[in-house]
């Protein structure tokens, strides 16, 4: 899994999802344009402050950025969720168990 790929298109996804340019929404988390581009190309990573911004300034958790929201409806949201849980390791299973304990919270 590339994390850089995904926190970056999770921040590109949450920006067009408001609406905002890129020249708007770096300026409501206080970064400059130019690296607020750079992060959605996948150029850079953004740093722990700056997922802390944006977190706090849209009232998302980070799993929202890393998390692309399920197309379909809900019967096929778990279909597919379970197909992925089939594969998984005990260890892996347990890890989701707790990270489902945290977003229903």
């Amino acid at each position: 899994m590339n994390y850089l790929y995904l926190i970056s298109n999770g921040i590109k996804r949450l920006r067009n999802s408001l609406g905002l340019t890129q020249d708007e929404f770096s300026s409501k988390i206080d970064m400059s344009i130019q690296g607020l581009r750079n992060i959605e190309q996948g150029k850079y990573q953004p740093t722990a402050d700056t997922i802390d911004k944006i977190c706090d300034t849209f009232h998302i958790s980070p799993f929202d950025l890393l998390i692309e929201p399920h197309s379909g409806d809900k019967n096929s949201a778990i279909l597919t969720i379970n197909k992925k849980l089939k594969t998984c390791s005990i260890e892996q299973l347990t890890k989701i168990d707790e990270i489902i304990d945290i977003i229903k919270k």
